[in-house]
């Protein structure tokens, strides 16, 4: 047995050192004097400090820092400091290495990237979120040094590949961040490719069956894309040699995800979503040519096939934020389908594939490129110090995935805003003194209110007054998280203020009344009030909301209530729930039991039934609550407060009834709802809570808001209701 165990350990041995000359062959675009040294020492060190650790899959556990190499190398192109980074991206979290061994080592930049991708260690407060924490510290190393983002890209991408062997609530909770957080960084970066990928594989994990339905389909048909494919780009191919345009052109499907997002919003079957693929046209051209061959190449395709007017994208003449050039039309193919095709020639593509590592590289030629733009308001964003971690990353996460705009300022300058942005945004985007004063604008020579929202391409004119300061409200009209934060740190401002006199008051009042002011009492009394801190207690008594007789109150309810403050509570609660869940029998909690004597309650955003994949959230006041895996929220939670997650399912015993809803379409037709009414109260005994139609000219749209037992109970009922003549979609709905 011996025997084998040491072949074995030689096999690992060989294979190690296979996968360490592969990652030098990635490198070699890319390697200077020296650099392999460096490399070779940084894989050493990595080997030595990770030799006796495993993943969970029984691997040697360096093959995870060689494949993150690998990709940050080949996929993303990134140079020799970060190979030597990715080698070494867990050493300093997992092994005795410090970052100072490090520095000695490799000198402060690496040390500086590696500690940015090291996650925070050691006590956090339980009202903020450690995931938070760790990406706000992530992106702060971020604003000096963009590699953080991308070794950490690299090492999202492959520990999604490589999840298989992972406990299913730890699958749910990785993909969840990845949703969240890492697939729309990648897009903002330019990172398509990667892009696309995290979010296949967090929709494998998310949603694991319409996943499997999807690859199926789209398995299915490859033959018939292939030859559809080949006819369409034939003629294509000929008249661009004709005019003397070299080429390549090759059709990709879309990604399963964003076929699932399509049928989603358009609430339609996999066999109408129509452009599941993209012809993609990339020009081989010199840097002063690229834009004429670009829609030279345009007018042989609108000639051959005839265009979506409605569906041009111009992004050559303007590039999208993250640098993304290309021009896209979707034209009627032969047999009547449409087809998008997208023209960019061999540079643009680079940036397209490989985003930022190919910006550096084209430097030069691109004026000051959007990226660069987009990392100093990040820049703007981390310097505002007291925000909370996870109001910054909502900001900071409602900036990353929106489509831009393109503004003019009264002079002609272009300044590019998220989509959804008002007046309001662009005023604090010219200054933010200028964003403080602003009482209107005008868009087009045309007055609007500061809540106008933006269209691209407007022209506006901001008109400021002296006497005007930010509003609590202004915070309901921005968007841009630099807006937020510059109106959140003015009513700060204000608000210290204002509690500066009302301590001054509250002293005064505690004096008459005999009370100590200490910190203690302090508390006691916004616990007492119910306001979530001291400072909130002073602005209370600095606008009269609290008097002296309410000070009575609180004396007189004093013997009652106990010395604690109401955070340590909040802590505790939390604590005490989850070890209750987690206790020495099961870590799981049984929904539907009568044995297990814990608060939950079925989530209203997305309405579990039985059957449903589920996980419960412990809240602070309201005990547990159950959601579906795929609610619309569940990405959030399990992102921001993974600690708070605790795995659930139902248990088969009692037939209680649920409710869910469901949403009926169908051509309108005599008897159509008695028809469905019978399905649904005869056949299944099902009993309905309410029914709201809508029919509109021909077209029959229902509501139906139904009790059930379970989810093969909903799935039956969805498919005999699809047999009722004239109904031809049924979808359930959350709430």
């Amino acid at each position: 047995m011996k025997n084998a165990l040491v072949i074995d350990l030689e096999a690992e041995k060989q294979e190690i050192l296979k996968r360490y000359r592969a990652l030098l062959r990635a490198c070699k675009p890319t390697l200077q004097r020296g650099d392999k040294k460096e490399i070779r020492k940084a894989f050493d060190m990595a080997l030595e400090s990770h030799k006796n650790m495993r993943r969970k899959s029984g691997e040697p556990y360096i093959y995870h820092p060689i494949a993150v190499a690998q990709i940050a190398a080949e996929e993303i192109g990134l140079g020799t400091t970060s190979i030597v980074c990715a080698l070494l991206h867990d050493v300093v979290e997992d092994t005795d290495i410090t970052l100072e061994d490090i520095e000695r080592e490799f000198g402060k930049k690496t040390a500086k990237i590696i500690d940015g991708l090291t996650k925070i260690s050691g006590v956090f407060d339980y009202n903020s979120s450690l995931q938070a924490e760790n990406f706000r510290k992530m992106l702060l190393t971020l604003a000096d040094d963009v590699r953080v983002i991308l070794i950490k890209l690299a090492d999202r991408l492959h520990n999604m590949r490589t999840m298989d062997f992972m406990p299913r609530q730890k699958q749910l909770k990785i993909a969840s961040e990845t949703i969240y957080l890492y697939a729309p960084l990648a897009h903002r970066l330019g990172l398509y490719a990667i892009k696309s990928e995290l979010e296949d594989l967090s929709m494998k994990y998310l949603e694991p069956d319409t996943y499997k339905y999807i690859a199926t389909q789209l398995n299915e048909k490859k033959a018939e894309r292939t030859l559809f494919i080949k006819r369409f780009v034939e003629p294509i191919n000929e008249i661009l040699a004709e005019q003397g345009l070299t080429a390549d052109i090759y059709g990709r499907p879309k990604s399963i995800h964003s076929i699932w997002n399509k049928m989603k919003s358009k609430n339609i079957p996999f066999e109408e979503v129509y452009d599941l693929f993209a012809i993609r046209i990339i020009l081989d051209s010199s840097p002063e040519h690229e834009k004429a061959d670009c829609w030279k190449a345009y007018s042989i395709v609108t000639d051959l096939y005839r265009p979506n007017p409605d569906r041009l994208r111009d992004w050559v003449s303007s590039p999208k934020g993250n640098g993304y050039e290309s021009l896209h039309t979707t034209v009627m193919g032969p047999k009547g389908q449409w087809v998008e095709v997208q023209i960019r020639t061999q540079r643009m593509n680079e940036i397209a594939e490989k985003g930022f590592a190919a910006h550096w590289k084209y430097k030069e030629s691109s004026n000051d490129n959007g990226l660069d733009q987009w990392i100093m308001k990040v820049r703007e964003m981390l310097n505002n110090p007291e925000a909370n971690a996870l109001d910054f990353l909502d900001d900071f996460k409602m900036n990353l995935f929106s489509d831009e705009i393109f503004i003019f300022t009264p002079k002609g300058a272009l300044l590019q805003l998220p989509l959804g942005a008002t007046a309001l945004d662009f005023a604090f985007e010219i200054h933010t003194d200028v964003g403080a004063k602003c009482i209107g604008a005008k868009v087009n020579h045309k007055l609007v209110p500061l809540s106008y929202k933006l269209q691209n391409g407007d022209q506006v004119e901001i008109i400021t007054s002296s006497k005007q300061t930010p509003k609590e409200d202004w915070l309901n009209i921005v968007v841009t998280a630099k807006a937020k934060s510059k109106i959140k740190s003015s009513l700060k401002e204000e608000k210290r203020k204002i509690a500066e006199m009302g301590k001054e008051a509250l002293e005064r009042k505690l004096k008459s009344l005999k009370i100590t002011y200490n910190t203690d009492n302090l508390n006691k009394l916004s616990y007492f009030f119910k306001l979530p801190s001291t400072q909130e207690l002073f602005i209370a008594v600095a606008n009269g909301k609290i008097e002296i007789k309410d000070l009575k109150d609180y004396l007189a309810s004093e013997k009652e209530i106990e010395n604690r403050g109401s955070e340590k509570n909040d802590e505790q609660k939390i604590q005490t729930l989850l070890n209750k869940i987690k206790g020495p029998g099961s870590d799981t909690l049984l929904i539907g039991e009568d044995l297990q004597k814990i608060d939950y309650t079925l989530a209203a955003c997305c309405n579990p039934i039985p059957g449903d994949d589920v996980f419960g959230f412990v809240t602070v006041n309201e005990g547990i609550k159950i959601h579906r895996t795929n609610c619309p929220n569940a990405a959030q939670l399990m992102a921001n407060y993974g600690y708070r997650v605790v795995k659930a399912k139902w248990n088969k015993q009692q037939e209680l009834t649920f409710l869910t809803g469901l949403h009926i379409i169908g051509i309108d037709d005599v008897g159509l709802i008695n028809n469905i009414t019978k399905v649904i109260s005869n056949d299944f005994k099902v009993n309905m809570r309410s029914i709201t139609v809508d029919t509109d000219n021909g077209i029959f749209d229902g509501s139906i808001m139904i009790f059930v037992n379970d989810k093969d109970h909903l799935d039956n009922l969805i498919e005999n209701l699809l047999r009722v003549k004239g109904v031809t979609g049924v979808t359930r709905f959350d709430a």
